[in-house]
């Protein structure tokens, strides 16, 4: 880091260390400090800056919160590697955008099943309350490692079907239209975030009480007909949704 990287930190009402952490969120997004590089300690930053290491250390929690950054006791704080990510304006599978990015995906199919539908699972696919319905339980694998878990609810001519088919290299989605000729529409999606409980920790291999994200997702084929509704739960420190949202559509 040199004095031309950073400028010293003005008087504002935004706090100290909000605007520590910016200033070091805006040099690795410009590059000036790429994926595993090495950041300054904590008194250098703090010099540079004008700032005590107190605040520093405080800008430095909350980009490793968010995942930006990684500290290696005994070694530093290093820039996170960047997370792969699958963009929500454009209606793919899993597979689909993460083999166009050049990344390896496996998926384990953990269940699938003939059950009965609940009455939310009902209402999406527009079927009678206690209608049979497939149901699929699948962790998806991204570079050899677990990122989300995904429950699947097809119409039973659909999801049976389903069964010859090798799920755990090849989407739904893909299957869906370059095998069964089924035109697929859009997508209504519905984000939040819910703790990991027992069954997701151990299929994420992360700890109990984790934060996942939770998707709601209803796939329509091209004629209006409900077809798809999934619930994924994602890892949201090793992977991200991007969204480009205009002004003006």
């Amino acid at each position: 880091m040199t004095h031309a990287t950073f400028r010293a930190i003005e008087p504002s009402a935004v706090p100290l260390y909000s605007q520590v952490r910016e200033r070091l969120r805006e040099r690795i997004a410009d590059g000036t400090y790429t994926p595993q590089a090495r950041l300054p300690s904590e008194s250098e930053i703090g010099t540079l800056l004008g700032v005590s290491r107190i605040t520093v250390r405080q800008a430095l929690g909350d980009l490793q919160k968010e995942g930006v950054i990684v500290k290696v006791p005994g070694k530093g704080t290093f820039v996170a590697e960047t997370r792969p990510s699958q963009e929500l304006a454009r209606l793919e599978g899993f597979g689909e955008a993460m083999s166009r990015k050049g990344h390896r995906i496996v998926n384990r199919v953990v269940k699938h099943a003939l059950v009965e539908a609940s009455p939310l699972v009902a209402a999406r696919l527009r079927v009678a309350p206690d209608a049979p319905v497939t149901e699929i339980h699948r962790v998806r694998w991204l570079d050899r490692e677990p990122v989300s878990f995904e429950i699947t609810y097809l119409p039973p001519a659909i999801g049976e079907r389903l069964r010859g088919e090798n799920l755990a290299e090849r989407d739904i989605f893909l299957i869906l239209e370059a095998d069964y000729g089924i035109a697929l529409g859009h997508a209504d999606i519905q984000i939040g975030a819910i703790n990991a409980d027992a069954a997701l920790a151990s299929a994420l291999r992360v700890d109990p009480g984790a934060a996942l994200l939770r998707i709601e997702r209803l796939t329509w084929t091209a004629d209006g007909v409900p077809l798809d509704f999934e619930y994924l739960y994602v890892r949201g420190e090793a992977f991200q949704y991007a969204l480009r949202l205009p002004r003006h559509p």
